[in-house]
Formats: structure tokens, sequence, C-alpha cells
């Protein structure tokens, strides 16, 4: 049968990821890089009491409490969790990561006020950057890298060269529908690019099983896809949950969470419009046509 609950994985000696079946709405990975003394931490979780079983699991594999947490990006499933491992850590982000965490405040409550989400205090990164950074653990080089407007519009891939591994956070939702409300569908195709250019063996998704480079092509072949049935639905006039409601989705049917469809439509629509990458979208219009795309039940929080 496969996992239900939470576990961790070794990718190398001091590497390991920890993956959140089955990866839907707010079930995220994270991951860290210890030498023991030192450790970094990728991404936290969407429930303090998420974060305090991602804690145990790092201190149970012989890793120190975290001294750095860095956050892949501003949602809730992946910064919630933060102030579980302060004050003994800094977090750190792009600097458009931060901005959007001290904007959206507790963003997940606003959407699941019916979840249990504990003792959440909003904690953004205290220490950012542009285009690029790199932390060291012991001898291991952790490279930082803005790929550009994309998820969202303060993504961080997490790159070990020396490790062959690579963190993708939400520019990757392996076996799960991507999603672009808070970002960009140019943008989120330039970054599979750089995520390619990494040549990293192993890839650690935001969401989902780990995987390997192939999931490259998936992602890129169902971004194509939304592109497509964008232009084609703008050039008619028609709203994007029509769009949404008349695509076959073929292949794109297995992955979960397809009501994304007409949030990454809504997103598409914004583009061809000219409107600047990762410009706000309507929040309400977003959720309620994914809803709609639902059956009419709104998205369910999974944490």
């Amino acid at each position: 049968m496969p996992a239900t609950d939470p576990y961790t994985v070794r990718l190398a000696p001091d590497v390991h990821a920890y993956v959140q079946p089955d990866g839907g709405w707010c079930l995220n990975n994270a991951g860290f890089v210890s030498d023991g003394t030192d450790t970094v931490l990728i991404d936290t979780t969407a429930t303090e009491r998420r974060a305090t079983a991602l804690r145990d699991a790092l201190l149970a594999r012989g890793a120190a409490p975290p001294r750095t947490v860095v956050n892949t990006h501003h949602h809730g499933d992946h910064t919630y969790g933060n102030s579980v491992f302060l004050p003994e850590a800094t977090v750190v982000g792009h600097e458009a990561c931060r901005r959007e965490v001290l904007a959206a405040g507790r963003q997940l409550h606003l959407i699941w006020p019916q979840t249990d989400f504990g003792d959440i205090r909003v904690t953004a990164p205290t220490v950012t950057y542009r285009d690029r950074m790199t932390l060291h653990v012991g001898g291991t080089e952790v490279r930082l890298v803005h790929p550009g407007v994309a998820h969202t519009v303060g993504d961080t891939v997490v790159h070990l060269p020396e490790r062959g591994v690579v963190f993708t956070g939400d520019l990757v939702f392996n076996g799960g529908t991507p999603f672009l409300a808070t970002g960009s569908l140019r943008g989120s195709l330039w970054a599979v690019e750089v995520l390619r250019a990494m040549d990293a063996e192993t890839v650690v998704p935001g969401h989902g099983p780990l995987t390997d480079p192939s999931v490259y092509d998936a992602t890129e072949a169902y971004l194509r896809f939304v592109a497509e049935l964008a232009r084609d639905g703008h050039a008619r006039g028609l709203p994007p949950l029509e769009v949404a409601r008349r695509a076959d989705l073929g292949e794109f049917g297995r992955l979960r969470e397809s009501e994304r469809l007409v949030a990454n439509v809504h997103r598409a629509y914004a583009e061809l419009e000219g409107l600047p990458e990762g410009s706000p979208l309507d929040v309400a219009a977003v959720f309620g046509d994914m809803a709609a795309m639902n059956g009419g039940r709104a998205v369910a929080c999974h944490a």
C-alpha cells in the first residue's frame, strides 16, 4: 500500500528529503542538509503539528536543530511552520518571498478557516537575496537560485551540485496539477529550462513523490497544453471557466487537483492581456471557479 504518513528519504550522506503523501493541497515536501553540527532546512509545513513532526524527523536522523530555514516561496504550506524552528534558525528566502509572506499574513486561515493550523506565527525571511545565494553546510554547497517569476514572484530553487540533487519547490508537482495563480505561465516554462540546466539526477518536487528529470517533460507538456487552451479560448472570447469545462484533459486527467486548470487559464489570460507576470488575480473568482470545477465543493486542505 502507498505510504500515507510523512517519511524521510536519505539522498546522500548529508542530504534527506521529507515527503508528505499524497502531495495534495497543503501536503508539501521539505528536506534538510546536515553534517551533524550545522543544518539547513528547506521549507516547513502548513501546520504546527506537521512542523513539529518534521523537526522530530530531522533530529531522529542525527541532524542538529536547523540554523537556517530556506523558504522556496511564500505559500503557507511551505512557510507556516517557520516559527517552530525559532529562535535558533534564521529564515532565508528571495526578497519577493519576504514581501509576499508579510502581505499574505494568515493566508491559509482565510482560505480554510475550519482547519486546525495550530499556533502559527507568520514568520517571513529575515535574510533575503535577489538572484543567487550560496550557503555551505560542512563541505556541501547549497545554491539558492531565483528562476524568475514562475510558481510565484519569489521562487527559490535549492541546488546541491555536488550531490546531484535539486529541491524545486512548487515549480514541480509530481503527479499533481501545476498551479500558476500567483505566478506566471511564461515564467514557469522558463523555470523548467533553468531546472534542466542544473542537470540534477534526483528531483525533490514541491509536492508528490521523489522523481528524476523526466518530470520536467511532463511539466512542460502540461504548461504548453494550458497555453494552447488559453490562446484559443481568449481569441473566442470565452471565460476561463467555460474554457476549463470544455477542455479534454487527456493524459492530464490523471493528475491530482485537476480543478487548478481554471486557475491556470485565468493566469494565461492575464498574460495574453499584457499584464505583468505575477500580477494579482481576483482570488475570490479563481477559487470560486475552482470550486465550480470541483462539483461545487471548495478545494480541501489535507493538512
